[in-house]
């Protein structure tokens, strides 16, 4: 007999008692929030439970809410191959707090909670080799925090003069172009301002 996501929010109420907070179906999958001190012990029970079985991680992400005292949501994304459902796992975090590394239960979560990271600032404890993944060496900021410029703090380009690969302040010199936005089978204001020169120059 297989089991329904009900069975299994069952199962996980049950099994984890106070421990979750909240949870929830929904798109036939099981939302659940737990605080960031029972991580591993919530881990370690979805992928041992004979009536669980989620033995796949499939992502670890977070989400920034700069307005919040917690600003980050963690979420971590299961998959039960046996009973071909999967849960989803959020927990709130403030911008200070260290998150339990799950390495040890899932050793693909390194290059995952690398990313988080690298892209949000969250630290992870008892990492193994934490350290930027994505941006370059040298990067400053964190490019998903909401509060992170959408231009970036520098730019890169190759240098004639040295050459190699520099790093510069970002400069916006273009000036932002105004659009039209008239139906495109008409022309836009330039083309018909060009139109008008050459008319008036055939006169």
């Amino acid at each position: 007999m297989s089991t329904t996501v009900n069975d299994l929010e069952r199962t996980v109420n049950s099994g984890l008692t106070t421990t979750v907070k909240k949870s929830q179906i929904n798109f036939n999958q099981l939302f659940i929030d737990v605080d960031i001190e029972n991580l591993i012990s919530v881990i370690l029970f979805l992928k041992t439970n004979d009536k669980c079985r989620f033995k796949q991680l499939i992502d670890i992400t977070a989400v920034d809410y700069p307005e919040k005292e917690k600003r980050f949501k963690m979420v971590y994304l299961l998959l039960s191959h046996e009973n071909n459902l999967r849960i989803i796992i959020n927990i709130n975090i403030d911008e200070k707090t260290t998150v339990p590394s799950i390495v040890k239960i899932f050793p693909s979560a390194n290059w995952m909670e690398r990313e988080v990271f690298d892209m949000y600032g969250i630290s992870f404890k008892d990492h193994p080799d934490l350290r930027r993944i994505l941006t370059d060496y040298g990067f400053k900021g964190y490019p998903l925090r909401k509060d992170f410029p959408l231009t970036g703090h520098t730019e890169v380009r190759y240098s004639e003069d040295k050459k190699k690969v520099i790093y510069e302040p970002v400069k916006l010199d273009q000036e932002y172009r105004e659009f039209d936005f008239e139906s495109p089978w008409e022309g836009t204001k330039y083309i018909k301002q060009e139109e008008e020169k050459n008319k008036n120059k055939d006169k």
